[in-house]
Order: C-alpha cells, then structure tokens, then sequence
C-alpha cells in the first residue's frame, strides 16, 4: 500500500511539476538567471520531500506546488510589467571590457576573476583581450562580446559578394517517415516527392534516414 501512494504522488508531483513549467513559459537553460536557477533546485527538493514523506498526501503536494508555481508567476509578471523591477529582481548587464579596457570594478561587482573572464571570452572566439572592444555580462552569466574591426570576420558586404535571399529549410523525411506538414508548407505533395526521390534511385520514403529541401539547394537526400 505504502508503494501504491508513493506512485501516486510521484506521477502527481510530475504532471504538476510538468503543468507549471508550461504555464511559466519556455526558458533557455542559458537564459535562466540565479533566481530562477534556485527557485527551480527549490521546488524540486519541496516535492522530493514531499513524496516520501508518510504525512505528505496529494493534496500537500499540489498547495506545494501551487503556493511557490504563483509566487514565481507573480515575480516574473512584475518583471514583465514594471522594466525598473527587472534591475532589483533580475539584475541588470554589466559592462567589463569598454574600448578594449577591462573594468576592473565591475569584475569585482560581479565575483569575476581574470581567468573566469578569460574562459567566457574563448567561449566567444576571443583569445586575446586585445582582440575585444566591448564585453558585457548578462544577466544569466553569459557574456556578449563586440570584437574590434581588425580582428572581426569579414562580411560578403566587406568581400564585396553577392548573396542570395535566406531561406529556410524544411525536413520532408525523418526515419524513413514523411513529415506531411512540413511537405505541404513548403509547397508540394507526396506525389512530387516520390518523383524526386526516383532521381536518387529511392522507390519508397521508408528507404531514406533523412531528407531535407530549401530553395536555394533544393533536395538533400541520405539513404540509411
């Protein structure tokens, strides 16, 4: 019996916890900042205690849940409505590097030591500070980098090369599967794949691992 309600209130805990994390919005794990980094270690821990404590029922868990699902819904909605709460709740982006000159308060602002700073630029195709106009910590950690004109990659404007519209590629076949939406968006029918698919000695879709179509290079086909 003590098994039967721990599966209980594992299978709860993971739809709520699935529930809030849908109704919260979708966050890059590089997005996420501190706050939200504990919020999350926190509610997991709260349901993990709750579920294997005996005096826990499922209705424990859900006002767990839902208590600490509002209270960061309502931080994050202040953040959203009023943009002078987002520097006290979020923090704001500090500037490190300005006009190729490391700023040595705000490393010591933000607990960054040279070698961190050092390995967030390498992160960022900077090997050489001097190779860095503007740096700048966000929020979450991550850090956006400027470098100067010298060191820059050169643009098809700079190489003076023409270049063709950006296109998106659609997936037509996944697993040996059509994927009939993406067909249909990109503005043809399963009787013009099998043709194309002919020209790759392919009779059936079931034949192709992957296969993918955009307008400038048209059909890519892998056979498994």
């Amino acid at each position: 019996m003590e098994f039967v309600a721990i599966a209980t209130e594992l299978v709860f805990g993971f739809f709520a916890l699935f529930l809030l994390t849908k109704i919260l919005g979708k966050t890059q794990i590089t997005q996420i900042t501190t706050f939200d980094f504990i919020s999350a270690l926190v509610l997991g821990e709260l349901v993990g205690n709750a579920v294997y404590d005996v005096k826990m029922g499922v209705e424990k868990i859900l006002f767990t849940v839902v208590i600490w699902g509002m209270l960061i819904y309502l931080l994050e909605f202040i953040t959203q409505k009023w943009r002078r709460t987002r520097g006290i709740l979020e923090g704001a982006p500090s500037m490190v590097i300005h006009k190729g000159k490391i700023i040595r308060d705000q490393l010591k602002k933000n607990k960054l030591d040279m070698n961190q700073l050092q390995h967030l630029l390498r992160a960022k195709g900077a090997f050489s500070i001097r190779e860095v106009e503007y740096a700048v910590l966000e929020t979450d950690g991550t850090i956006s980098v400027l470098k100067k004109s010298e060191f820059d990659k050169p643009t098809r404007n700079d190489l003076n090369i023409l270049s063709s519209p950006a296109t998106i590629p659609y997936t037509i076949i996944v697993d040996g599967e059509v994927v009939s939406e993406n067909l249909k968006e990109a503005g043809f029918d399963e009787k013009w794949l099998q043709q194309q698919l002919l020209a790759y000695s392919v009779e059936d879709a079931k034949d192709v691992f992957y296969a993918e179509w955009d307008q400038n290079n048209g059909l890519f086909v892998q056979k498994y």
